[in-house]
């Protein structure tokens, strides 16, 4: 399996837009053309060739060895593949994003898998602000595919998601869930203080739950064969990172300020 590779040659001092470097998009170009595509269209222009050593040739896969804080886009609108950052990345990681694999072996910036419809992204450190947020005109949040941070998380994850599923191993940032219309957000270590304001629909998922909203009502232990369900489809689609399956949560359903159609599975009741 054929892969291109981009090796950085400095720490950036200008925000990159790789939104162009993407499987689907650099299919058929050559070494050179990939060369002179621009990443920085600022006072100084840049280019692959001017942040990047090239090497290898287009493929399914992408491999930036070497990452910034100021990686902006990466992922971008991607369509199949797989793209492994070795370090960070900056905002809007995965945005738009509709199938294949991204592998961020670092930490994530603001706004993560803003819009995401399909596709894994998985970030081994931690993740800003804001994930699955849709930039300002959309309607929707995320809408689909899997989000797996092992670290933690900044304040408002998964505001306005719409479909898939959340999943973070470290500590969840506050008001998790915000205005959420579906999907599923399970959080290892536990809810913080906020989850599921304002949300219509969906599901948050996590051990325990700090300073619960008095606008949710405990609806005692269930039973729920849903959930046997979710963990198989889980398992088959991530793998070892699926979160463990689980049986009898404590369910509070709300937010009845808003629909209240919407649920917070506690598992250790």
């Amino acid at each position: 399996m054929s892969a291109l590779k981009l090796k950085l040659r400095f720490a950036p001092q200008v925000r990159l837009d790789l939104s162009r470097l993407v499987p689907g998009r650099l299919a058929g170009l050559s070494s050179a053309e990939i060369e002179k595509l621009v990443v920085s269209g600022g006072p100084r222009v840049l280019t692959v060739g001017d942040c990047f050593e090239v090497s290898g040739a287009p493929g399914e896969d992408l491999i930036f060895e070497g990452g910034s804080d100021r990686f902006d886009y990466v992922g971008a609108e991607h369509t199949g593949g797989k793209i492994i950052v070795e370090g960070d990345v900056g905002a809007y990681a995965g945005r738009r994003m509709k199938a294949g694999h991204i592998e961020i072996n670092g930490d994530a910036g603001v706004c993560l898998a803003s819009n995401l419809r399909g596709g894994i992204v998985s970030v081994r450190g931690s993740a800003g602000e804001h994930i699955g947020l849709p930039r300002p005109g959309e309607k929707d949040g995320m809408a689909g595919g899997a989000v797996i941070v092992h670290g933690d998380t900044g304040d408002y994850p998964g505001e306005r998601m719409r479909r898939g599923t959340l999943i973070v191993k470290g500590r969840l940032g506050k008001l998790a869930g915000a205005r959420m219309m579906g999907g599923t957000i399970w959080a290892e270590q536990g809810l913080s203080a906020g989850a599921g304001i304002q949300m219509r629909r969906g599901t948050l998922i996590g051990p325990r739950i700090d300073e619960p909203l008095a606008t949710f009502v405990d609806c005692g232990t269930h039973d729920l064969l849903i959930l046997k369900i979710m963990a198989v489809h889980w398992r088959n689609t991530l793998g070892d990172v699926a979160p463990p399956a689980f049986s009898q949560p404590r369910r509070l359903m709300g937010d009845m300020a808003s629909l209240g159609k919407g649920e917070i599975l506690l598992t250790e009741g």
